[in-house]
């Protein structure tokens, strides 16, 4: 039994920040060393930008390393030197290698935001949304040489409601992943046995990294996917379509979907076609069902409803006209 286990940290974004402020402020355990990616370049004007997790470890004097691959001998070496009794891993985004996994006492554990098997890799939270899965969860697992398929030491499931943007699954995953986290870590130190199991590999899912250019909304599809991409791409990168007239592309923040009406199908038949406009929305045929756009971003300007941008633009909107 131990009183304190000495952790490395390693993650990146938000998310694990999250994580790390919980174990900072709520643990017994000593937080020895944070490992973060690299400063990368963003923006217009190309800034230097610190991850979230930098930030925080920066405010809180935690020791930083931020190397660009982890199989060096030099951060072997590092790691080593540090003694940890594990290491936790967050988002972190780096290959670790067999040789650091295998360095601590007891191993390295990864929080994972899916009910693993389901969405391992890059973006488990947004392909949830998008494949509309009703629940999603949690999973912490003692790591291997393979993405996100390690042994499940613990899982916390959770739900996922019609209205829920990534942003929403995102903050209740965070809180849900930083208590599970607590308690996997309490167990380990006071030597209570951990049982895990291994993945079921046949019900393997992969979720591939969100790219831009999957924002642009294809109109082909239902009413019903649209919501979902448009959801899972709040706040980034936010689903958008195309104003071909004026060469602008508009965001949609958020969108309803519309029963279907046959006499506005049989009127406009072409995905993409607005059909109507009214101070509910703009509603818009998709290959399936109406899609009503209810709040819009135009470049450079601020989030207003599809009623305060047909006040202003309504010659942008008329019915028959085609969003790309």
């Amino acid at each position: 039994m131990l009183s304190s286990l000495r952790i490395i940290f390693a993650g990146t974004p938000e998310f694990a920040t999250q994580h790390l402020y919980t174990l900072f402020h709520y643990s017994r355990h000593k937080i020895i060393a944070v490992f973060t990616k690299p400063d990368s370049f963003s923006g217009r004007g190309k800034h230097l930008i610190m991850s979230s997790v930098k930030i925080f470890a920066l405010e809180k004097k935690l020791p930083i390393f931020q190397p660009l691959s982890l199989n060096t001998s030099e951060t072997i070496h590092q790691i080593a030197e540090f003694n940890p009794d594990i290491i936790v891993v967050v988002a972190y985004g780096l290959l670790i290698p067999k040789i650091i996994l295998d360095l601590p006492k007891f191993g390295c554990i990864n929080v994972h935001a899916s009910l693993l098997p389901r969405w391992r890799g890059a973006a488990p939270i947004q392909r949830a949304i998008i494949a509309g899965d009703s629940e999603t969860g949690i999973s912490i697992i003692k790591m291997n040489s393979e993405i996100d398929s390690g042994d499940i030491i613990y899982q916390v499931r959770c739900n996922i409601f019609q209205n829920d943007t990534s942003k929403k699954l995102y903050d209740r995953l965070a809180y849900i992943g930083a208590n599970a986290l607590l308690e996997v870590l309490d167990n380990i130190s006071k030597g209570n046995s951990m049982i895990s199991h291994s993945q079921n590999e046949m019900l393997s899912t992969y979720a591939k990294k969100i790219s831009k250019k999957e924002a642009k909304i294809n109109w082909t599809l239902s009413a019903k996917q649209i919501v979902r991409y448009v959801r899972a791409f709040n706040p980034w990168p936010i689903s958008f379509f195309t104003l071909n007239d004026k060469n602008m592309n508009i965001k949609v923040i958020d969108a309803q979907i519309l029963s279907v009406n046959t006499s506005i199908r049989n009127r406009f038949s072409k995905p993409g076609t607005i059909s109507a406009t009214n101070e509910d929305g703009i509603q818009v045929v998709t290959g399936d069902g109406i899609l009503n756009l209810t709040l819009l971003q135009q470049p450079g300007k601020k989030v207003v409803s599809a009623k305060d941008m047909l006040n202003s633009k309504k010659d942008w909107f008329i019915p028959g006209i085609i969003l790309n």
